[in-house]
């Protein structure tokens, strides 16, 4: 069985209903054996082979056409009145006006009036009929094959008139959709015009324009002022601010300089730049973040779901229900064979199910491509619902609340070890680790130049420090609670240890196996966004804060009342922040974990939502939250959990829409109001209200 899979990407894809189909259409072809369509990105991923002219040939009945995913190609970007469907229904609409004019002057029976309203109903119903006429013969019945037979109907029982005010209507409400989808699928094309497709590679003296696809990693890439930068790279000579609002959403320039990485589709603002490219063209992080919001387009959220599982089933009950009022007054009660049938016809038209179908993906695409040309990546629908139901908030300190570059405060000697030679034996065992503590405490050795010792045999104890052998001695570094497993701390060294920590500092014990013989308090500082963060957050409603931490009691408490958060975790375990998200979650609900998307994985995992910070420069962070936060702060947190909530709203609106006017439509069956206009006019109405509403999820802006 072959795996490969071939992705092409769609032109003209403009309904869920003709998606389905073409989706039936390509399986159906013999070498094809798995088919996944996208129909928020428009795009098809098929396994097995199937030329274009094939795929083509399956989506011929909606005129869509087919390209390579990698092809270049520009998109005609026809005005809406020119594209050739809605032509055709100007001129139905045309015929149909100089109908109603010929049935007011010379009568709704004549031959000429009927013969204009006939050429408004093939004119504009020709693209209509051809499917839904072919759906009846296979006895596939969707939105066409009952509006097709409602028009039919109609002309069968001489309602001419309205028959063509039917098909205008609905060739109007099919032409809202496709303008609606199409918007919507315009904040990916935006993301994918942000990259050049060339650059000006250097080798040797010698400068070439190169098409992306042809560079390597390695090449050296040279990016003048005013120059979009065309791929991800490192900077080898030359600094220079960098606008990065398209990855990021920062519309502050970053300054850059050498060693800086610099990511595909930001904008260099005002220096000259040479830099190593390391990624390919389809493994920069703006293609991830295409490819990825692509994805996440294609995933249902739950209440999607449940509109595709509910409308499989409404189609064919409307049908059912048409018949039934068709035919049992005039069977039972004496009713006119013609009102009736034109009764069932009516509730054909009005079942119609297109607004209920387009509700909610036409939200969640909307809402996915706003939040990604913020800087936000979420990474499906699910988690665009679950995050506006979001009640707790739980939060890693590190580089999250606070800044994530913790400075050395103190140096204390607890022993005749000088404190140069404490700061110099921590220097040579935390050369080993990657913890940002040991960072901290390797810049102040460097910065006072401290002796520079050889550390061997390196030994880390996960979440309390590290042990090596320093001059045949074993020397340990790390929490109190490390040295309280060795041997019992003096009260004044314990003093010490309170007062440091009392101050919101972290304090590490440095000593050996028998003796502690200094300690090192660090300071990380809380993010000045931080405070205001929290506030924004309970005005939104969120009913919890908690920050989970390795740290200290003391030091975590202070950070947490600075902040004002409901509850502080410290002195955690990874495996115990697991434990406490999995807490939260039963005593509240849903409950998102904040982090950096390299450590906490599980906890990340275990969340509801799994949100991580600075994706841009991680890929992890790509690849495991649901949701990142492309730039390094908190600032689009907020952002993100109104835009879901106002989603949530504005997707049970819409069912409420889609539904409510339905209902009313058919209460009106019952005294006979309801005519054939009247019926598509609710569906339009309906449609078009939908997908307004969706569209106003595009004015979401981050504050």
């Amino acid at each position: 069985m072959s795996e490969i899979k071939h992705v092409y990407r769609l032109q003209g894809l403009s309904c869920t209903n003709c998606a389905a189909k073409f989706e039936k259409n390509v399986r159906d072809i013999d070498t094809v054996e798995d088919v996944q369509l996208n129909f928020g990105a428009s795009k098809i991923s098929i396994v097995g082979e199937a030329s274009v002219e094939q795929l083509e040939a399956a989506g011929a009945f909606d005129g869509i056409k087919v390209l390579p995913e990698r092809q270049k190609y520009t998109e005609e970007k026809a005005p809406f009145w020119q594209k050739r469907a809605n032509k055709l229904t100007v001129v139905s609409l045309f015929f149909l006006i100089f109908g109603y004019i010929s049935s007011f002057t010379i009568g709704e029976s004549s031959p000429a009036t009927i013969a204009v309203f006939a050429l408004s109903i093939l004119i504009g119903g020709y693209d209509l009929f051809k499917v839904g006429l072919k759906n009846l013969t296979r006895f596939e019945f969707d939105m066409k094959t009952l509006m097709t037979v409602a028009i039919i109907g109609a002309t069968i029982i001489g309602e001419w008139g309205e028959g063509a005010v039917v098909v205008f209507l609905f060739a109007l409400s099919e032409a809202l959709e496709g303008y609606s989808m199409d918007k919507a699928r315009q904040s990916i094309r935006s993301l994918m015009d942000i990259a050049p497709d060339t650059a000006i590679i250097k080798r040797g003296k010698d400068e070439f324009e190169i098409a992306v696809e042809d560079i390597q990693v390695g090449d050296i890439m040279v990016i003048k002022p005013g120059q979009k930068v065309a791929m991800d790279g490192q900077v080898l000579r030359g600094q220079s601010s960098i606008t990065q609002a398209a990855i990021t959403g920062e519309s502050i320039p970053v300054h850059k300089e050498i060693g800086d990485e610099v990511f595909a589709g930001s904008l260099n603002e005002d220096g000259f730049l040479e830099v190593r490219v390391t990624k390919l063209a389809e493994d920069t992080t703006i293609a991830k973040i295409i490819h990825l919001v692509e994805e996440a387009q294609a995933e249902r959220a739950p209440s999607q779901q449940f509109v595709d599982k509910f409308a499989k089933y409404y189609t064919p009950s409307i049908m059912i229900i048409a018949l039934l009022v068709s035919v049992i007054p005039p069977l039972f009660i004496g009713g006119d064979w013609a009102e009736w049938i034109y009764r069932g016809l009516a509730v054909l038209v009005v079942g119609c199910p297109c607004a209920l179908v387009i509700s909610t993906p036409v939200a969640i695409v909307t809402a996915i491509g706003n939040a990604a040309k913020n800087g936000v990546l979420i990474k499906g629908g699910i988690h665009l619902e679950e995050t506006g139901r979001l009640k707790v908030i739980a939060f890693d300190k590190t580089g999250t609340l606070t800044e994530g570059k913790p400075e050395v405060t103190n140096i204390v000697s607890l022993s005749n070890m000088s404190e140069n030679e404490v700061l110099a034996i921590s220097a040579a065992i935390e050369t080993f680790s990657q913890h940002p503590l040991a960072s901290a405490i390797l810049r102040k050795a460097a910065k006072k130049k401290a002796a520079a010792y050889t550390a061997d045999d390196f030994q880390s104890f996960t979440g309390k420090g590290a042990k090596a052998v320093i001059n045949k001695t074993v020397y340990c570094i790390g929490s109190p609670k490390l040295f309280e497993e060795m041997l019992s701390i003096p009260p004044n060294v314990q003093n010490q240890i309170n007062r440091l920590q009392s101050q919101g500092k972290t304090v590490m014990l440095v000593g050996t196996q028998e003796e502690i013989k200094g300690c090192i308090a660090v300071a990380d500082q809380v993010r000045k966004s931080s405070l205001s963060i929290i506030q924004k957050l309970r005005k939104l409603g969120i009913e919890k804060t908690v920050m989970l931490t390795g740290d200290n009691k003391a030091t975590g408490n202070a950070i947490g009342t600075q902040l004002g958060l409901s509850e502080v975790k410290a002195e955690l375990m990874p495996k115990d922040k697991l434990e406490c998200i999995k807490s939260l979650r039963e005593q509240n609900g849903k409950v998102a974990m904040i982090g950096d998307g390299i450590n906490d994985a599980p906890a990340l995992a275990s969340a509801t939502v799994g949100i991580a910070m600075g994706g841009a420069g991680t890929d992890t962070a790509l690849e495991t939250a649901d949701i990142a936060l492309m730039a390094d702060d908190l600032e689009k947190l907020p952002y993100t959990i109104a835009l879901s909530r106002k989603t949530l709203i504005v997707i049970k609106q819409n069912i409420a829409f889609a539904f409510g006017l339905k209902l009313l439509a058919l209460l009106l069956i019952i005294p006979g109001w309801l005519t054939l206009w009247l019926a598509i006019f609710a569906d339009v109405g309906s449609t078009l209200l939908v997908v307004l509403n969706s569209l106003r999820l595009m004015k979401t802006r981050y504050k």
